[in-house]
């Protein structure tokens, strides 16, 4: 322990703007590595990803991680990573997509760590930066839920592991962004109920969409405005900032994605 506090101790010593360049610049090399093997080597990359993720996120915040923090502020760089690396094999491997997939992965990689730390430091230091951190974060919640159900329904699975695997994913991403509301060390229970509402919700919504003769973006496009909308209007709710307005602009957005869906049938 004592040698685990030494080396905590100089990495501090880092300005922590170069914590997270060296931290994106690892992550962004690693993911370039991968994309030029085959993708049955996910079973040597995906843990790899995880433990390298974590302990690279870890490495940039460094300061006073307790108790829950050690899920809320790890598990959206973790799963942007994931996430981002099965979506890559749905393309085709060449330069011309391996260029700006791995730009948009080293951007989107630096964002959530900034957000983990500011989700660190707390909100009473700076409101206004962490609504900005929550507006990112809010965002990549959409761009993770459209890659996760992307690759879920390429898999071709069972109406029941779709249902079962979407809720899943629902849970997870729905209790970090209703965990970042608030910011708790320990877990409410209005979390866990309104995380469980959004995983029950989700499995239906992927259970009845299974049925349908859709091409794979759109079952996914499907679930994450789902997603979207559902945590959208838990967290207007819980902020208690839930307006009619509100309430008819989200129902507009999946209104909009459910009318491209019925024009992409294919009977």
């Amino acid at each position: 322990m004592g040698r685990f506090n030494h080396f905590r101790n100089k990495f501090l010593r880092i300005d922590k703007r170069y914590r997270f360049a060296i931290s994106t610049i690892i992550l962004t090399f690693l993911m370039l590595v991968s994309t030029f093997f085959p993708f049955y080597f996910w079973i040597l990359f995906v843990p790899i990803f995880i433990l390298v993720t974590y302990a690279l996120t870890y490495f940039s915040i460094l300061e006073d991680i307790e108790h829950l923090e050690w899920f809320g502020l790890f598990v959206m760089p973790v799963l942007v990573t994931v996430a981002f690396y099965f979506f890559y094999f749905l393309f085709p491997g060449r330069w011309l997509t391996r260029i700006p997939f791995i730009s948009l992965y080293g951007i989107s990689i630096y964002a959530m760590l900034l957000c983990s730390n500011i989700f660190n430091v707390g909100v009473e230091k700076s409101l206004q930066l962490y609504r900005a951190a929550f507006s990112v974060n809010f965002f990549y919640h959409a761009i993770v839920s459209f890659f996760l159900f992307n690759i879920l329904f390429s898999l071709q699975q069972l109406f029941l592991v779709n249902a079962v695997a979407s809720g899943a994913v629902g849970f997870v991403l729905g209790l970090h962004l209703f965990w970042t509301i608030k910011l708790n060390l320990q877990w409410e229970r209005e979390v866990v109920q309104y995380a469980t509402l959004v995983a029950v919700i989700l499995a239906e919504l992927a259970l009845i969409i299974s049925f349908l003769p859709l091409k794979i973006p759109i079952y996914a496009l499907v679930l994450a405005a789902g997603y979207y909308c559902l945590v959208g209007l838990i967290y207007h709710y819980i902020d208690q900032r839930l307006f009619k307005e509100t309430i008819r602009e989200y129902l507009t957005v999946f209104g909009f994605v459910g009318i491209i869906a019925i024009l992409s049938l294919n009977w």
